[in-house]
Order: structure tokens, then sequence, then C-alpha cells
């Protein structure tokens, strides 16, 4: 008989019964920064005590086992990530309590059959799963998310109106994808059969991916009533509408530039009008090309280099007056004599990029204004670029040095439409910009951060952008600030309508404020938040300053390696808080 607190031990209990004692709820108590959440912990492995509360349980998946998961309203996330016949786990969570009578779990003739029975939306309890690899997985909700990775034997998936989130082996896929009530609405990596329609409005796609016959074979069949699918496609990913459509001047550039990051996510966004247009492309040269590459200047005096850097502090903002004998260069290892360091002067090539979406139309003399004061401010011998965008782009001035012709270019554009914001980005990067690699290159855009209507999404521009070279300056401007510069104000008596001031929304969307701090620091550019349209000014003013701190520094270089290339530049700055940032051309 077993002692009062202990369980008693029964050599011959049936898995439900393990199951069943073993299945404990702990409540995990508020923080400041999270509402209770409740969690049951289910491990497939040895039987271990994790608390007073919670319990790990040990249950042996077979290789050619299959789990049934049915619940209701919360989300499902199911992994093949195990190695077969180890173990897996479960965890359920909600922000509410629950009784351990919520969840079901049993396990009869090979197969784990899971129950959750919360009986409304605002009660949901999500499931995290793991099972060993080469598992059958069915999977059932109604509202909730069904996310499925790894390598499943089958997987069957089941939802109304949530999503389905996939990444499976393509090597040996077949696909059986339905719609019963509304057209497919899907991304996917690899490009699928065409849907067919069938009675009823149900609409199917279905075929084989077939890359290694020698794979394991991967069959996936999903049933949703509206649901999206994505197939391999992280849904950071995804663009501004799921609506397939004929592509834009900006995505045909894209597609015509064979810049992969860009294309790529345009053909999965549309892969119909992808395909038909690429069919009109000539093919692209795939041998190698010889082009004019920029090389490190020599002096007089033998082996004298040059190298361009800019200084930053932590904040990405450059810091000028440094003196020749705060910086070190080394090369190769080595630490070389430093002849000189000059503040640059090389022109830069900037872009001026400008939203003129539905959300500024009532607002486009501020727009024109903000533009002309901006080329105003930039340096004389700095070529600029006008480029607008809504639905799609236009170029309004190619680069020039001209501010008459610049302003007036101002003055043919019109606004109303979507923001199409990425597309406009890498639009910029892959047709604009593209034959000017190797020179000083910038975009600063004038948006308020939002986007409705592109190919691209955020994730896409990432790694065009980092091999671009260019520098960002995103100014975000909220409707609410457009509209605050656009009412009249006298010096004495202020705002012609002060109450319908002081309820314009002067921030921008937490979603565009992070982006537009991740595009300044991924490209070395700087954010400017702007809640006051006098702040326009002090940004342009900035930037102005930012393009003008570079230091070209001239050292006594050593031999060229065996292979002639020129070994690594490193250069450092002896300041608190500073770091230097070599360009990209003169690191090798």
């Amino acid at each position: 008989m077993a002692g009062k607190g202990q369980r008693p031990t029964d050599p011959v209990r049936t898995d439900q019964q393990r199951i069943g004692e073993f299945l404990n709820i702990q409540v995990m108590a508020p923080t400041k920064w999270a509402k209770p959440v409740t969690i049951i912990s289910l491990l497939l492995g040895v039987v271990t005590t994790v608390s007073a509360q919670q319990y790990d349980q040990t249950y042996p998946v077979p290789l050619s086992s299959e789990i049934v998961v049915n619940n209701e309203y919360g989300r499902i996330r199911i992994s093949a990530e195990n190695e077969p016949g180890s173990e897996g786990s479960l965890k359920a969570i909600s922000s509410r309590p629950f009784e351990r009578s919520d969840i079901s779990v049993q396990s009869k003739k090979g197969r784990l059959t899971v129950d959750v029975s919360a009986g409304a939306a605002d009660s949901r309890i999500d499931l995290e799963i793991t099972v060993p690899q080469r598992t059958s997985a069915q999977l059932r909700t109604r509202q909730g998310e069904i996310e499925v990775s790894g390598n499943f034997a089958r997987v069957s998936a089941e939802t109304s109106s949530g999503s389905i989130i996939t990444s499976l082996p393509l090597d040996n896929l077949r696909y059986k994808f339905i719609w019963t009530a509304a057209r497919p609405r899907y991304i996917s990596e690899p490009t699928l059969n065409e849907p067919e329609e069938k009675n009823a409005g149900k609409s199917v796609i279905e075929g084989e991916l077939v890359g290694d016959a020698g794979a394991e074979l991967v069959e996936i069949e999903t049933r949703t009533s509206r649901g999206i699918l994505l197939l391999n496609v992280d849904p950071e990913e995804m663009p501004s509408t799921l609506q397939e459509r004929p592509l834009t001047e900006a995505a045909k550039a894209m597609v015509r530039s064979g810049d992969v990051f860009l294309s790529d996510a345009i053909r999965r966004a549309s892969p119909k009008f992808f395909g038909d247009y690429a069919a009109t492309l000539p093919p692209r040269r795939l041998g190698p090309e010889l082009v004019n590459a920029p090389e490190r200047r020599s002096t007089s005096g033998g082996n004298v280099r040059t190298v361009n850097v800019q200084v930053l502090d932590a904040n990405n903002r450059a810091i000028q007056d440094i003196e020749q004998r705060l910086f070190t260069v080394t090369e190769g290892g080595f630490e070389r004599e430093i002849v000189s360091v000059e503040p640059t002067s090389a022109p830069f090539n900037l872009v001026l990029l400008l939203d003129v979406s539905g959300s500024i139309k009532n607002y486009v003399d501020f727009i024109r204004k903000a533009a002309r004061n901006f080329v105003k401010t930039v340096d004389p011998q700095d070529k600029v670029a006008i480029i607008t965008f809504n639905d799609d782009v236009k170029v309004l001035s190619g680069f020039s040095t001209d501010f008459e012709k610049l302003s007036d270019s101002l003055d043919s554009f019109d606004s109303g439409g979507g923001t199409a914001y990425y597309d406009s980005i890498g639009y910029v990067l892959a047709e604009t910009l593209e034959p000017l690699k190797g020179e000083r290159v910038a975009i600063v855009v004038l948006t308020d951060g939002e986007d409705n209507r592109s190919f691209l999404s955020f994730n896409s521009l990432i790694g065009s952008l980092q091999e671009s070279g260019a520098l960002v300056y995103p100014l975000y401007v909220p409707a609410g600030v457009i509209a605050q510069g656009a009412i009249e104000k006298d010096e004495t008596l202020g705002s012609a309508d002060p109450l319908r001031e002081k309820f314009l929304s002067l921030t921008v969307s937490e979603t565009a404020d992070d982006e537009g701090e991740r595009l300044a620091q991924i490209s070395g550019g700087v954010y400017y938040p702007i809640s006051r349209s006098g702040e326009l000014q002090k940004a342009y003013d900035d930037i102005v300053k930012q393009l003008r701190s570079a230091y070209t520094i001239t050292y006594r270089a050593g031999d060229r390696r065996g292979d002639g290339a020129l070994p690594r530049v490193r250069v450092k700055v002896d300041r608190p808080g500073a770091f230097v940032r070599v360009a990209e051309s003169d690191r090798r």
C-alpha cells in the first residue's frame, strides 16, 4: 500500500492510465509583462518530476505511429524533428486556468489522440507538439492556425478559417490543397500546379514535386473553407496582398535585374504573371564578365593606398573631426603607417523616394514643399534623382544637380492609390542604383512607413539591401504630421484650427517604427521618426552632415598576396563608444 503523498506502483497500468496520472496543471503567476498562463507539459520520455505541480511522462512512439489532434479554437503547432523511436513532447498553453479534463489524451493501437474541449474562442488552448520523424498526423481546428514542420510521412490538416503554415521536405512531395468556399489563397516556395475549380465552388491544387526519386515520400492534404496556406514560406515574407495580379513596372524591373532575393519574392507572390513575364526576357548571361572594378588609388611612393571609412557612434550617427593620431590601420594583421587622413569630398548619388499614395492625397503641396527643401539642402555636387510611389513607381527625374529641373519635376505627379513602399525600395536597388556599383549611393524616403500593395515583404528586401551598399535614411512622417504641416499658422495667433491639430495622430505604427529602425541599421543610415513638421528640416541637415562624415585614409601598404589579391584591411579608432565602418569595396 502506498504511503500518503506517494503514487502507487502498478506494473500493469494501461498507457491511458499512465498518461492520466502524470498529466498535471501548472498555473504561472502573473508578472508585470505577462498575463497568467496555464501550461500542461507531457513529455514522451523518462518520467521526471519537474516541480510539485508539474510532471513529465514517458511514452514511446513507434516509427509507424499516428497522432490525431482536435483543437476547435486554438492553434496547433507540430514538428517532426526527433529521431525515430526517440521522445516527443506536448505542451498546452492558455491565457486562463483550465481543468485537467479539458484535454483528453488517449493511446490505442499505435495512435495517439489529443482532444481539446475548450468551448469558446476566449478560452482557447494552444498546443505545441514534437514527434519523431516519419510520424503521420491528422490535425483539425475551426479557427486556429495549424503549423507543420519536419519530415512527416503524411499530414492531413483541416480548418475552417485558420491559416495553414508548412515547412516540409520538397524532394518527394505529393500534395492536395482544397478550398471549399473560396478561391485559393496561398503562397508557395515551389511552383505548384494550377488550381482546378470543382463543383459547389470548391477549388483544388493537386500534384507532385519530385527532386530526388530516392527521397522518402511526404504526403500532405489540407482542407479549408477560406484559410490561407503557406507552403515553405516564412510568414514574415508574405506580401501585402494574397491576390495574384499583373506585375507592376517596379516588379518587372526587379525580375529583369536577376536579383535572386527580389525576383524569388515576386515569383512567390504572383507565380503566373511572373512566369509569363520571365518567358519574354532574353536568357541571362551566366558566364563571368569583365568589369572595370574600382581599385584603391596609389600615390607616388610605391605601395601607398587609400581606404574610405566612416566613424559612427552607438546610434549609427557619424562622428566628425577625428584626428589622424586616433586611427590605426592594419593590413593582413600587420599595422601600417598612416600617411594622411582627410574628410572625403566624393559626391553622392541620392535617390529621394516620395510616398504619394492615398494617405497624403489632400496634402500634395506639403510633399512638394518638403521635397524641394531637401533638394535645396543637399550639397551642390551631389546628384539627386526623384521617384514617387503609390501602387507603382514613377521616375520624376533621373540623377541631376540642376535644382530648377528637379524642382520643376515635382509638379508632375498626382497622388492617390495604394502604397507599394517595399516594392519602391526594391525598384531603386534593382534598377536605379544597379549601374552605380562602386559609387557612393543613398536613399532618402519620405513616407508614413505603411505598406499595403507590395509584391515584396519587408524581409524580402534585406539581402539585396545588404549587398547594395546603399545607405537608407527613412523619414517616417505620420499622416497627422503632414496634415498638421498643411494647417496655416500665424507666428502670433498660432494654428488656424487648434482643436483639429490636437487630435491628429503624430506617431507612426509600431510595425512601421520597427521597420524604419531596421532599414537604417542594416544599411548604415539613420532613422528619423518625425513627430512635428518642423523636424523635417533638422533631419535634412543631419542627413547632409552624415553624408559628409566619411574619411579617406592614405597608408603605406604591404605587398599583395601570392594570388595577387590585396590583404584584408582593418581600421580602428581610439575613441570611446566609436566604431569604424570600412567601405565594402575597400575591405580586401
